[in-house]
């Protein structure tokens, strides 16, 4: 009797692990602040893909604010953005060879230059390197159309546009 009532004891203690393991594993997955995306597109003959993490604005002033006028941003959060092209390109009327490159920028009020450099797989700008860049052109921001919360890459038969906050920039791809 006594070995039974342990035995019962025992077997509903072992279901109840059992149980509450599998539970915890139903778990969602929860969103990570800055998703990794990813945009495609042709331009003409060649295949662009731009690589990038996805950061929120989350109430935060981004352009002068977060993202500091006049220095090197990385393009995305995380690693370094890559923008890869399988054909030459010409990028705001300047030559840029097949590859893949380190996509940055440096924004202004007015301005931005917009940076491909050679060494693809960097974290962040924290060892960016000038002398490193392939390729370096100068574009104009404008208003976004709505906010968008998620920075966002797009691909166009007319280029590459980035949207975040309240601004967006078409860097013109031929």
């Amino acid at each position: 009797m006594k070995n039974l009532r342990l035995f019962r004891v025992l077997l509903l203690l072992l279901v109840g692990i059992l149980w509450a393991g599998h539970s915890q594993a139903q778990d969602a997955p929860k969103e990570k602040p800055s998703p990794a995306a990813t945009a495609t597109g042709k331009i003409g003959k060649a295949t662009v893909t731009v690589a990038y993490s996805s950061p929120a604005v989350k109430g935060r002033a981004i352009w002068g604010g977060l993202v500091p006028y006049g220095q090197v941003w990385r393009a995305g959060a995380n690693e370094a953005t890559t923008f890869t092209t399988d054909q030459p390109l010409m990028v705001e009327g300047k030559a840029l060879p097949a590859g893949t490159y380190a996509l940055f920028v440096i924004p202004t009020e007015k301005q931005w230059t917009v940076i491909f450099n050679k060494t693809a797989k960097q974290w962040g700008a924290f060892k960016y390197d000038e002398k490193q860049d392939a390729l370096r052109v100068t574009t104009t921001p404008r208003k976004a159309p709505s906010m968008a919360e998620r920075l966002v890459y797009e691909v166009t038969p007319q280029g590459l546009i980035l949207r975040w906050e309240n601004q967006e920039v078409l860097v013109a791809l031929k």
